[in-house]
């Protein structure tokens, strides 16, 4: 069992996961596809296999324990090389995952690499988060997020398109006590209201979930032109 797959099986176990080796290999796979990829396109800076399983794959799964996404539409708000998303889509192939990028390079990439793991997410969209919301409002069951930006941002760019009674789930780092603090106004005027927040360590570092449940309808005007977004968060 080489590196990247060894870490995955043991990253599987502490989380309590228990995948199919057909799914921990396709798993493993993307995982090399994006490293190679990485030779010729700025896709990750964590490249040595272990470290790509536990710190993009293991990470990404976090949230099968935290939600029954079989049968649930979930978009993946700047996927970027295609995390959580793409690992949730490999691990449960009946979720209805939406992978969003404004990075076009990335998002052809993602197009044409996942059929041939035979990885069918339900849509690749190459657009800006606060421009797509337009025709995506209120859809989904799930919007989740890693890295992106900091939460009482985060929140304007994900909480429109959840449906009421649908769930944010932001992937944070130690950082997320503090954020969610700052983010205490966004939540309210968003319609969101804080479930839980579950933390993982992994290889030592600390790495958050923050639940989020849509309990009213977000305002029309939210989410605002990313500049303005930017210069006067929530």
């Amino acid at each position: 069992m080489d590196d990247m797959r060894q870490a995955l099986a043991q990253g599987l176990e502490e989380l309590g996961l228990s995948l199919s080796e057909d799914i921990q290999q396709t798993l493993c796979d993307f995982g090399y596809g994006m490293v190679k990829q990485n030779e010729v396109m700025n896709l990750t800076a964590i490249t040595q296999p272990r470290q790509v399983a536990k710190l993009h794959l293991v990470d990404s799964l976090t949230l099968l324990t935290l939600a029954d996404l079989r049968g649930k539409s979930v978009i993946d708000v700047g996927c970027g090389a295609g995390f959580p998303g793409v690992p949730v889509q490999i691990a449960c192939p009946e979720a209805k995952v939406t992978l969003l990028d404004s990075l076009g390079k990335r998002m052809t990439w993602l197009e044409g690499f996942l059929p041939q793991l035979g990885v069918k997410p339900q849509e690749i969209l190459t657009a800006r988060a606060e421009e797509a919301v337009a025709q995506r409002r209120e859809q989904y069951d799930y919007a989740t997020s890693r890295a992106v930006a900091r939460l009482n941002i985060l929140l304007e760019l994900t909480a429109p398109y959840v449906k009421v009674g649908g769930t944010v789930l932001a992937m944070k780092g130690s950082a997320a006590r503090e954020e969610l603090a700052e983010a205490k106004n966004a939540i309210a005027k968003l319609g969101l209201k804080l479930e839980k927040v579950s933390v993982f360590f992994i290889d030592g570092a600390e790495h958050s979930v923050i639940a989020l449940r849509k309990i009213a309808p977000t305002p029309k005007q939210y989410p605002r032109r990313y500049a303005k977004i930017k210069q006067a968060p929530l």
